[in-house]
């Protein structure tokens, strides 16, 4: 009889509050939530970005190291041809002057002889002249290739730079997901298995409580046992300051019955969430600018069966915890 007094004695006391509750502070709670939906959004799509971005640069390293091994070839080549040309016109030379002192030497011999030997030193020499043009412009084009490769040798260097601060970050970034998934589950030691699971996929940590951890059905009031898990997840949080959170309510699919302040499984996710980020911020010292609020409802279900069993999994609340990209972010920015 006492415990179903203090239930109704509650339940009054939940009424006359919600019916205190200016309708400005409703809209304002509403245009909070608006809010930080829309930013979750917003780093959704940064981190797309930085992936975007990450993948492009691999992309253009790639390109660019395919473009130094033609230039490398393309400069063997023209290296061979001008030794080549180089051994030609030392041999033109050693002709041409051979026959100078084969001229010189029948200069007063046979007139008919030196003539054609006049004819043969003419055309040596002009045919050295044309050698001598040919391996200038050889030597022109050799060193605009030497320089090209060099400014692109130059560009590679800084983009490999780049690309191994963007990776430093990021293996920075997955260990301290590692880091921050082992201390929640020291902290969680004695709830795991028991409505409770920590998980770590796409560089986040994922916790995540079934209702019957923390909540009575339809309530959005944290049972003592979700209070205590609560806060050790607090402590862990107030610790790790560079974490960003977000808190995910989610129920069934079976509608609210949509009586006094809770209309429907939206109304249900939100404030869930919202009673959580309340405990989480009396329990510890952690800066509400880190935490969010959010509800999914019966939207992103576990299991998309009718069944008792697929329902209860999906009666859920997400603590979602995300390394700030800061760091990543300003790399990309002076890229």
């Amino acid at each position: 009889m006492k415990k179903t007094f203090n239930y109704t004695f509650v339940l009054t006391v939940i009424i006359w509050m919600a019916a205190c509750v200016p309708a400005r502070q409703l809209e304002e709670e509403k245009a909070k939530r608006e809010n930080c939906e829309k930013e979750l959004s917003d780093l959704k799509t940064k981190s797309q970005d930085c992936e975007t971005k990450l993948m492009e640069a691999n992309k253009l390293l790639a390109d660019n190291q395919k473009i130094i091994v033609g230039l490398e070839k393309d400069t063997a080549v023209i290296g061979n041809s001008y030794r080549i040309l180089t051994s030609k016109y030392d041999k033109l030379n050693t002709i041409n002057e051979q026959l100078l002192d084969k001229y010189n030497r029948l200069l007063e011999g046979n007139i008919a002889d030196t003539k054609k030997l006049s004819g043969e030193l003419q055309l040596t020499q002009e045919q050295l002249l044309k050698k001598q043009d040919e391996l200038k412009a050889l030597a022109a084009e050799l060193d605009a290739k030497k320089k090209n490769l060099d400014e692109l040798t130059a560009e590679l260097k800084k983009r490999e730079a780049r690309v191994a601060e963007l990776e430093a970050i990021l293996k920075n970034k997955d260990a301290a997901v590692n880091e921050l998934k082992k201390k929640l589950s020291d902290a969680l030691l004695g709830f795991e298995g028991k409505g409770l699971t920590i998980t770590q996929k796409n560089g986040k940590v994922y916790v995540s409580m079934d209702e019957s951890l923390l909540f009575a059905s339809g309530s959005i009031t944290v049972e003592a046992k979700g209070v205590e898990a609560l806060k050790s997840v607090a402590k862990v949080l107030e610790q790790n300051t560079d974490i960003n959170v977000v808190i995910e309510g989610h129920t069934d699919d079976v509608p609210m019955a949509g009586k006094g302040e809770i209309k429907d499984n939206w109304d249900l996710s939100v404030m869930r969430a919202t009673s959580i980020v309340k405990i989480i911020t009396k329990n510890s010292a952690t800066d509400p600018r880190r935490l969010t609020a959010a509800g999914r409802g019966e939207y992103f279900p576990i299991e998309a069966t009718k069944t008792p069993e697929a329902r209860k999994k999906n009666r859920r609340t997400e603590i979602i915890l995300t390394p700030k990209l800061d760091e990543l972010f300003k790399v990309l920015e002076t890229n």
